[in-house]
């Protein structure tokens, strides 16, 4: 029992340090006074309530293996998940954050999350739904372009910055999920 609050507590400490050096960041860019960093207690609250989020859901995913390659895995498509996020409701993908389009990511969380119900975590189910996040990630800009040809904002970076930086979110997912075919693979040799 006493191994068990020990290890809990040093969980609990690792994640409040990563929290408190990631809040850092744009705590510091505001004492700076680095234009566009000007957040207030509200942003915050939802960014360390993220975190914590991530983190836990790590903690209690990352359980259902031993295999370092699946806790990779899930960190990769966590981290993925939580930057697609901070990004999207940052500044926004497409265009500026006021952009409607940019609500569409809604749909790769949801591919996530209920992918991830469905499969309990395990590896070859984890493994498609990343593969199902990847694709709709790249098809978020598709469909924005063909329902707001014209009428769509993409911003300073246009069409092709669009769709670069949904490649590289696309990307992080479907390493997460070659990553997870990898540990189902070497769960099925054992």
């Amino acid at each position: 029992m006493f191994m068990l609050m020990q290890d809990i507590t040093k969980r609990l400490v690792v994640w409040a340090a990563v929290v408190t050096v990631i809040s850092a960041i744009p705590a510091a860019m505001m004492f700076f006074g680095v234009e566009g960093w000007n957040w207030d207690l509200s942003d915050f609250a939802l960014m360390g309530t993220v975190l914590f989020s991530v983190g836990l859901a790590y903690e209690v995913i990352a359980r259902r293996s031993e295999k370092t390659v699946y806790r990779v895995a899930l960190g990769v498509g966590l981290v993925a998940a939580f930057l697609l996020f901070w990004v999207n409701g940052a500044v926004g993908i497409i265009g500026s954050g006021d952009n409607p389009a940019n609500w569409m990511y809604g749909a790769v969380f949801a591919v996530g999350l209920i992918g991830s119900l469905i499969s309990r975590g395990k590896s070859r189910g984890m493994a498609r739904t990343l593969f199902a996040a990847a694709l709709v990630q790249m098809l978020v800009p598709v469909v924005a372009l063909l329902i707001w040809p014209t009428q769509a904002s993409w911003g300073e970076v246009g069409v092709v910055g669009v769709f670069v930086v949904n490649c590289i979110f696309a990307l992080l997912f479907a390493g997460s999920g070659s990553l997870f075919l990898c540990a189902a693979y070497k769960e099925n040799q054992n």
